[in-house]
């Protein structure tokens, strides 16, 4: 069932919160140069892996990870994507990168978008909470691979920056709805189950929609020579088709490497999760196996004939101008007490306990979201979405965690863009953000999420006020330039 989301009307609070900052001004004229890089974050041996509510260790390499930036510029802005073959983004690590990006190019911190692609066969990532320090991120490996980052992240940029030659960005919108599915269904006795098995009976219909949008933008060089430099996709699906001890990119890096044999190896495609906190890839209705390196490669196979389908439908966009904005938005806590915070600290307790009945799946999610939620001493949760504009043509959007697949089309349906691209995980990651209707619904995303009801709307409203009011500022400056 494919329902559409109908936001509450909260913008006056969400935009109360919000310290919206200013657009970067931008030249008369546009001129646009693009430049692409990548940069090897592959982790060594025995690195502690993420994704699981249990420890691993790498103990080998399948396909290597990157972090992959495209720098553009339009006569004097600048601005960075950057995606990471990571499973999240932290806030610490995104304020890090954007100063030495800074100090690097000259490209000011605000217009630099870090998101990740969420590889649940990376590395853990030190310092993003009490679950992930008991999951192998407080050993001495994962803080060292964490504390390397910032300045991998500043490389890719350098480099693509150190390669901005004079291009044309064109884009298109195309099409795959066989790869991802909503993993909330209404059962028949009236709950909302989360991943309930393949062919399961009891399933009566899916509790939400999915995207199948692809977006794609394709930038090559202005002249005759027409030659590729990058291509941004985007597609809103759960990256955890591998599992296992083998470090692996999973779907993008699939992606990347048949892009690369099509379209030529010098082409940087970079991949970017779209609002996909209650999507994955398993179709409860087929009972073959939906799982390893195949499967990742089947995946990788059919969104790379969506993109190549949607390679004739690609029309230029303007230059520029180029500009990014982003909005602080403070996200109020869920209600906890003292008893839960007791009682997590005994279930946590009872988990590293090896000698202990281990504690039920739903309980230590509980206990690990009160814990951070308790570190948070009744302080919201502050967190940045970020818009970054083309022209008045393209939007980038970032939104912080895991989102529900409703919230990034309520985004694209408000945005006054012809073509935006709302990019998760990305400048920080805080979990889940359920649609306010999903509270109710329960199950695993709403007992992980970190943030209260409503949470996940208010983010729709500072992203679609900072849309709108970009999309506005361009057509009030055109218009006065043609009278």
């Amino acid at each position: 069932m494919r329902r559409r989301l109908r936001i509450l009307a909260t913008a006056g609070m969400a935009l109360l919160a919000a310290a919206i900052l200013p657009a970067v001004a931008i030249a008369q004229h546009e001129a646009l140069r693009v430049g692409a890089a990548a940069v090897l974050i592959t982790p060594p041996e025995g690195t502690p892996m993420a994704g699981y509510y249990h420890e691993r260790a790498a103990d080998g390499v399948h396909d290597d990870l990157f972090a992959k930036a495209i720098v553009l510029e339009s006569n004097g802005s600048k601005a960075a994507l950057v995606a990471l073959d990571l499973i999240s983004t932290t806030r610490d690590m995104v304020d890090e990168a954007r100063a030495l990006v800074e100090k690097a190019t000259g490209i000011p911190g605000g217009s630099v978008m870090i998101s990740a692609t969420h590889s649940h066969t990376g590395p853990v990532l030190a310092g993003r909470g009490v679950r992930e320090a008991d999951f192998g991120g407080a050993s001495e490996k994962s803080r060292a691979y964490r504390a390397s980052l910032p300045a991998k992240i500043a490389e890719a940029v350098a480099l693509a920056h150190g390669k901005l030659a004079p291009a044309r960005a064109l884009a298109a919108r195309g099409r795959e709805d066989s790869i991802a599915f909503n993993r909330r269904y209404h059962m028949r006795d009236g709950s909302v189950g989360w991943n309930p098995g393949k062919l399961n009976p009891e399933i009566v219909e899916p509790a939400g929609p999915i995207d199948p949008e692809v977006p794609i933008v394709f930038f090559e060089t202005d002249d005759k020579a027409r030659k590729p430099l990058a291509l941004y996709v985007n597609h809103a699906v759960h990256l955890d088709n591998i599992g296992g001890l083998m470090i692996s990119a999973d779907l993008p890096g699939v992606l990347s490497r048949l892009i690369a044999e099509v379209k030529g190896p010098e082409l940087v495609t970079l991949w970017t999760n779209g609002c996909c906190g209650d999507i994955n890839h398993i179709n409860v209705q087929w009972a073959e196996p939906q799982s390893g390196h195949a499967n990742a490669s089947r995946m990788g196979i059919i969104l790379t004939a969506a993109v190549l389908r949607a390679w004739p439908a690609l029309e230029p966009v303007a230059a520029g101008p180029l500009r990014a904005t982003s909005a602080v938005v403070p996200l109020p806590l869920p209600e906890i007490t003292a008893k839960d915070i007791e009682e997590a600290n005994r279930v946590v307790e009872r988990r590293r306990d090896p000698k202990a009945k281990p504690p039920a799946f739903l309980e230590q999610v509980q206990a690990y979201k009160v814990l951070d939620v308790e570190r948070q001493q009744g302080k919201p949760r502050k967190v940045e979405v970020q818009v970054i504009a083309l022209g008045n043509d393209i939007a980038w959007v970032s939104l912080p965690g895991e989102i529900f697949v409703e919230i990034g089309l309520a985004i694209k349906q408000e945005s006054p863009f012809a073509h935006t691209i709302v990019a998760e995980l990305a400048n920080g990651s805080i979990g889940y953000i359920p649609t306010r209707h999903a509270y109710a619904q329960g199950n695993y995303e709403v007992v992980s999420t970190r943030v209260a009801e409503g949470s996940g709307e208010m983010l729709v409203d500072a992203a679609v006020a900072m849309l709108k009011k970009l999309h506005a500022e361009r057509a009030a400056e055109t218009a006065g330039k043609e009278r």
